[in-house]
């Protein structure tokens, strides 16, 4: 395996990769971002390998990708990356890049059954070879890069292209690549989502269960979350860890003397922020009753009896694909796409066509073991 890689931190030397990288068939990506240590993250570093070469893409130095977007476009060129909805959401959002014709890795080792699905695992599985993790923790916006870190990342996308054929072989045999295909185009189509849209509770595990009072002072703590973390350039969870959060929304400290009693907070984050905190919940308690937020109930459709021996019969046939293919159950059949089989009720084919949970792969695989279930359920009753 070619260990060499070319470290690109000007225009012109990234014109040049990218002319040559638009004439390869299958390349390789892999992307290292600042999120643990920045409010707003960003792409801070970019490996492409191709089949004789990688290069290294520094992003922080060269303001304008835009040679790499044709590329990246370019239906005719194979993408490979390994659990690539974080990467595809980044890219989107730094640059606008939208990926043609990717192949995940992570997705294809699922659906052949890989107990282990970290990349690091299944390089050491199937070529013995060793990734450093201490590297996927370090600020990568920190310049100057040591030569440790960017040996680190070229490695990442050394071996994604060997890794793919593997796959691809595997899945051909097993008549399951069009199943992977469909899904890595659905997973090029994801994109980035904003979190930080009021109201925050909205994004905030747990808050639905909250009565109104609760909900508004877990608004008032996330609003203040939001201004330190973004006053100080810090991700959210530097500043207040959620499950800090819910201690002080559950205890409501009126004093900084009971704030320091629940023991929510670091004695140093107490210091820093305990004042503000305790001002944002007493401005909370103020609100007038009339006003409080309350959480948007999306009610889902009580299921009737039928529909749910649907569901318990669907969820035993899933389980027993799942065990006979040797994959996960989810990716037969999830709870959304069941409860939607259950509610429409198909009799033909046709009908599974219409329920816009279910990929064409799941049809074309399953549907007649599903109609003919449906179809045995409905003989029964009569």
């Amino acid at each position: 395996m070619n260990n060499a890689y070319q470290l690109i931190e000007t225009p012109s030397a990234l014109e040049n990769a990218a002319e040559k990288l638009a004439n390869e068939k299958v390349i390789a990506v892999d992307l290292e971002s600042d999120s643990m240590y920045h409010f707003k993250e960003k792409i801070c570093l970019m490996q492409i390998s191709a089949k004789s070469s990688t290069v290294i893409i520094d992003p922080l130095k060269i303001e304008d990708l835009s040679p790499l977007q044709l590329i990246f476009a370019n239906p005719e060129i194979r993408k490979v990356f390994h659990g690539a909805d974080y990467d595809i959401r980044s890219l989107f959002r730094d640059y606008e890049f939208e990926v043609n014709n990717l192949f995940d890795t992570h997705l294809a080792c699922r659906f052949l059954g890989y107990q282990e699905t970290g990349l690091d695992a299944l390089l050491n599985k199937l070529f013995n070879v060793s990734l450093d993790k201490k590297f996927q923790k370090k600020d990568w916006s920190r310049r100057p890069l040591s030569e440790e870190m960017i040996d680190y990342a070229a490695g990442d996308t050394r071996y994604l292209l060997p890794l793919a054929r593997i796959f691809e072989k595997e899945l051909k045999l097993r008549r399951r690549l069009s199943w992977v295909r469909e899904e890595c185009l659905l997973q090029s189509r994801v994109r980035p989502t904003n979190n930080h849209h009021e109201p925050l509770y909205l994004n905030f595990k747990g808050a639905g269960s909250l009565p109104p009072r609760d909900l508004a002072v877990l608004e008032a703590i996330l609003t203040l979350r939001k201004t330190i973390a973004e006053k100080k350039d810090r991700p959210l969870f530097k500043i207040f860890q959620n499950s800090d959060i819910v201690k002080m929304v559950q205890a409501r400290p009126s004093s900084l003397k009971r704030l320091l009693k629940i023991k929510a907070l670091s004695f140093k984050q107490y210091e820093m922020y305990g004042e503000q905190v305790i001002d944002a919940i007493k401005a909370a308690e103020q609100i007038p009753k009339e006003e409080l937020p309350r959480y948007p109930k999306l009610r889902s459709p009580k299921l009737r009896i039928k529909e749910q021996e649907r569901i318990r019969v669907l969820k035993t046939w899933k389980d027993q694909k799942a065990d006979e293919l040797g994959i996960e159950p989810a990716l037969v059949l999830n709870k959304l796409l069941i409860s939607a089989i259950a509610v429409a009720d198909p009799w033909i084919e046709e009908d599974l066509t219409r329920i816009k949970e279910m990929k064409n792969w799941q049809i074309q695989e399953f549907g007649e073991e599903i109609l003919l279930l449906l179809k045995q359920m409905r003989q029964e009753t009569t």
